[in-house]
C-alpha cells in the first residue's frame, strides 16, 4: 500500500500558479489567495533576458565602433568636419538600439515564454547590462581616444568632444538602453 500525502481542504481547492510557458503558452487567469507570493522568474526566463539585453548592447557598441573606424576611410576629411556626421550616425544607431530593446522586451519566446516586469527581472537587466555588456564599450573608447589626438601636438588631446561623445554613448548603453528594456517588459498579468 502506498502512503499518500493528505492535503488540507484549503490546499486541495486552491489553484496553483503556473507560468504561461508551462501551460503551452496559453494565458490563463490564476488566482492567488491574499498574501500568497507570486512565483519567481525561472532560470530560462532570466537567461533569455540576459541574452537579449547583452546582444542588444554588444550590437550597439559594435555598430558604433565600426562606424567610427570606417568614417575616416569613407570621408577623407579632418576630425572637425567628420565629427557632426559621427554624432548624427550615433544618434541613428541609438534610436535603432532603443527600438530594438523595446521590441525584444515584449517578444514571447516559444520555449521560455514572455518576460514579465518585476524586481528580479529589472535588477537582472541592469546587472547584465553593467557586468556583461559594458566592457563592449572599451573598443569604442580606444577609437575615440585616438580621434581626440588627431591633428594635435604629440600626446595632447585637443578634441575632447570625441571623449565626451564616448561618455554620452556609454551613458546611453549603460542606463538608457536597459531602462527602455526594463520599462518595456510586459507588466504582470492581473491575478484574480
Amino acid at each position: 500500500m502506498v502512503d499518500e500525502l493528505s492535503l488540507s481542504e484549503g490546499d486541495q481547492r486552491r489553484p496553483q500558479p503556473t507560468l504561461a510557458h508551462e501551460r503551452g503558452g496559453r494565458a490563463e487567469r490564476v488566482s492567488l489567495i491574499e498574501g500568497e507570493r507570486r512565483p519567481l522568474p525561472r532560470q530560462k526566463t532570466l537567461a533569455l533576458l540576459v541574452g537579449r539585453i547583452t546582444t542588444i548592447k554588444l550590437g550597439y557598441w559594435a555598430a558604433l565602433t565600426l562606424i567610427e573606424l570606417a568614417l575616416p576611410r569613407v570621408l577623407d576629411r579632418g576630425f572637425t568636419e567628420r565629427f557632426p556626421l559621427s554624432v548624427a550616425l550615433a544618434a541613428v544607431i541609438t534610436v535603432l538600439a532603443l527600438a530594438w530593446a523595446r521590441w525584444q522586451a515584449r517578444v514571447i519566446d516559444r520555449r521560455a515564454g514572455g518576460i514579465e516586469r518585476g524586481f528580479a527581472t529589472i535588477a537582472t537587466t541592469f546587472a547584465a547590462a553593467s557586468v556583461v555588456a559594458s566592457p563592449g564599450s572599451l573598443p569604442l573608447l580606444l577609437v575615440e581616444r585616438a580621434r581626440s589626438l588627431e591633428g594635435c601636438a604629440p600626446g595632447i588631446s585637443c578634441h575632447l568632444e570625441a571623449i565626451l561623445l564616448w561618455v554620452a554613448l556609454f551613458a546611453v548603453g549603460f542606463v538608457l538602453i536597459p531602462a527602455v528594456f526594463a520599462l518595456s517588459l510586459r507588466g504582470r498579468t492581473r491575478l484574480a
